[in-house]
């Protein structure tokens, strides 16, 4: 498929899950792609402690990560440019141009973006009143080692408290989670473990790293006093600039963008980020391209 009026089949911006399916099954078909990233590949799994709902035995971030970045470094028709990040996007009647930070410019009949979320701070909540510049590291980079024995003070009701209970089964710790309503449908797997004391909030007011004031979502106010706290309040789209469009909350809806701009992934949506749906949407992705390319070669 290759065409010397561009400088590869496929761009893809972003090398989690679903950006390196979608290289793998771009080469499947025979279709070169360059495969963008700040960072490493796959530097998010590599942090997710416990896996329970990945086909292919895998049960920890880590051992699933060094099996996809293996897999993607011996995919001769992937070129990685890792280290570098997208500035800009366009795309026009008959090309998508991708400016990377080195200045250079990358060409392609298509374009995948696929570069997920990040955290967000307790500034970025409505329903968190924080000291200014305040910032606090997410459940994730809790150790066991720290957690044992202690009260944990987790702000938010996000998915990544139940792989923490699940990664440490045995240790020691308390965690107090207060939340937002609008994450009542994240904590139901968490709702049974004794570890856990469920705290549903209106509004929280940290006066400190470890303490803070809540109330309730009947007005009753309570203090509420910890070792330590830590983040589960969600993620933000990480977009790159230039042509994509956004909806209201920063997710990129794939049916909204132009035609020749494919987003997969968790940038498409709050609802479906898990790893084997960012890995089946990164696939259907480059096979969206591939036929997409080959409807346009049969037209010419």
């Amino acid at each position: 498929m290759a065409d010397t009026l561009y400088d590869t089949d496929l761009i893809i911006i972003g090398g989690g899950p679903a950006g390196c399916a979608a290289a793998r099954m771009a080469a499947s078909v025979g279709m070169r792609s360059i495969l963008i990233e700040p960072d490493q590949l796959c530097r998010n799994l590599y942090r997710i402690p416990a896996l329970n709902n990945v086909l292919g035995g895998y049960t920890s971030g880590p051992e699933l990560a060094d099996s996809i970045v293996a897999e993607l470094k011996s995919t001769e028709l992937c070129r990685l440019e890792l280290g570098r990040h997208v500035t800009a996007l366009h795309a026009d009647d008959d090309r998508v141009t991708a400016t990377v930070d080195t200045g250079s410019r990358l060409t392609a009949p298509y374009a995948i973006v696929a570069t997920g979320v990040g955290p967000l701070q307790p500034r970025d909540a409505a329903w968190i009143t924080a000291p200014e510049g305040l910032t606090l590291p997410p459940l994730w980079q809790a150790e066991a080692d720290d957690a044992e024995g202690r009260t944990l003070l987790v702000l938010g009701g996000d998915r990544p408290i139940g792989t923490f209970l699940r990664a440490h089964p045995t240790t020691d710790t308390r965690l107090l989670v207060a939340y937002p309503a609008t994450d009542a449908y994240k904590i139901e797997e968490i709702r049974e473990d004794p570890r856990v004391t469920l705290l549903p909030v209106e509004h929280l007011m940290l006066t400190c790293g470890e303490g803070a004031e809540a109330v309730d979502q009947g007005g009753v106010r309570r203090a509420i006093t910890a070792d330590a706290a830590y983040l589960s309040i969600g993620n933000a789209p990480t977009a790159p600039p230039g042509d994509l469009t956004r909806g209201t909350d920063g997710y990129c809806p794939p049916t909204d963008q132009h035609p020749r701009v494919i987003v997969a992934g968790d940038l498409r949506s709050a609802r479906f980020q898990r790893i084997m749906t960012a890995l089946g949407s990164g696939s259907e992705a480059a096979l969206h391209a591939y036929y997409a390319a080959r409807e346009l070669l049969s037209e010419g």
